[in-house]
């Protein structure tokens, strides 16, 4: 009896490799699961990290195999490739229609993806050749290498045989030349122009101080402006801009720019410096004021060219009357609108380290920091003809280099 009851009471013999097995069974399919989670991922950074094919192709051609390691070694991983066709039917074959307008690299078409998303595809010009090859890698690793709310977001490209292409994000109110230049019906109060303003500052001051490179644009001009949906301003077109080293005061280049918006250092000697930047947004300001170009040729003589004109009426008190004719029947803060001109004038200095930093701009103008000194007389060109001939010396002698000297003598107006 006693047997009998032991026998009942220990357990059956085929429990425990059941319990067992089940680990196992679940150890395996955890493993499994792991394994394949992990394979993911090193497919989506390897999918990441590739460079499309002929845009690296592009680069060693363009660069050399050497530089080109370290030009694509960058931010260019980061953006979308499309191809070529995907972009013409996205711009129904580049309808001029869809044209949005067209700058110094090629024209810019409105274009919508597969997914209903807009894009603004600019299209480089075929003749620009090797040229234009340079700008179109210059503005794609520019572009990739700098993030800010003022600047214009670049969401792939397409090198395709002949074709370059860069995708940029649309742009719901185009670019504000459109408005300045009177090419729309669309009227701006001072509160909206002096928020692009701002915004303008603002991303000229990320270009020359925040950002991881020290970039001077060289084109700032009010057709490379864009505004979002709620009149936000976004810099645009950086075919021309340049990386800037920390240890240099300027560089000596060529120049490259839109006359009109040139500082005369650069202009004149090929200086260039973040001051450039800041002389053509002191233009730029001007315009968004008075809303007009720069140089009007159908104007009277002593109106043709804003600056110098502008300047005219400062000094006869009479700077009011430069403002836009609209605006002051919507009505303004008249200092409000006195200030931003007097920081223009700032701007157009003619000694370049007499122009204030970008930062220095953007808190006079959103913490209302009242200027210390009075601006000196804009530096621009006398345009009337003359007996004697004018040479590119006698140029030199009238503006002499504010990079190499510290010393100037100008005197300051009286008022």
């Amino acid at each position: 009896m006693r047997l009998r009851a032991l026998q009942v009471i220990s357990p059956t013999p085929y429990v425990l490799p059941m319990k067992s097995s089940s680990s196992s069974a679940l150890l395996f399919f955890l493993g499994g699961v792991i394994v394949f989670l992990f394979l993911v991922i090193v497919l989506l950074i390897l999918w990441k990290n590739k460079i499309p094919k002929e845009l690296g192709n592009l680069v060693v051609r363009s660069r050399g195999r050497k530089a080109s390691k370290d030009f694509l070694s960058g931010n260019l991983r980061t953006i979308s490739y499309f191809d070529f066709h995907t972009l013409k039917k996205a711009t129904k074959n580049f309808n001029p229609a869809n044209l949005l307008g067209v700058g110094g690299f090629g024209p810019v078409y409105r274009g919508k993806l597969q997914d209903g998303t807009f894009v603004a595809v600019k299209k480089l010009s075929l003749e620009k050749s090797q040229q234009g090859e340079s700008e179109f890698l210059a503005e794609v690793r520019m572009i990739t290498s700098i993030q800010h709310k003022n600047l214009v977001r670049l969401l792939g490209c397409c090198s395709d045989g002949p074709q370059r292409l860069l995708v940029y994000e649309y742009m719901k109110n185009k670019s504000l030349d459109l408005i300045v230049y009177g090419k729309s019906d669309q009227y701006l109060n001072w509160n909206t122009r002096f928020q692009i303003i701002v915004g303008i500052a603002r991303g000229l001051q990320y270009l020359h101080e925040d950002s991881p490179l020290r970039i001077v644009h060289r084109d700032i001009k009010a057709s490379n402006i864009l505004l979002d949906e709620k009149f936000q301003p976004r810099i645009g077109d950086f075919g021309l801009a340049r990386f800037f080293p920390e240890d240099q005061a300027y560089l000596s280049t060529t120049f490259a720019g839109t006359l009109g918006y040139t500082a005369p250092e650069y202009a004149i000697r090929g200086e260039l410096s973040e001051k450039a930047d800041i002389y053509s947004f002191g233009v730029l300001v001007l315009e968004i004021t008075s809303c007009r170009k720069n140089t009007d040729l159908t104007l009277p003589s002593e109106m043709q060219y804003l600056p110098e004109y502008a300047w005219k009426l400062y000094e006869r008190s009479r700077i009011i009357e430069l403002v836009d004719p609209r605006m002051r029947e919507d009505g303004f803060i008249e200092k409000d609108v006195l200030q931003a001109m007097d920081i223009a004038f700032l701007c157009l200095q003619p000694h370049a380290n007499l122009r204030p930093p970008m930062s220095e701009i953007v808190a006079m103008l959103t913490c209302k920091v009242e200027m210390v000194e009075r601006p000196m007389r804009p530096a621009f060109l006398d345009r009337r003809p003359k007996k004697e001939n004018l040479s590119w010396d006698t140029i030199s002698e009238a503006f002499p280099s504010p990079l190499r000297s510290d010393s100037i003598s100008l005197s300051r107006p009286t008022k």
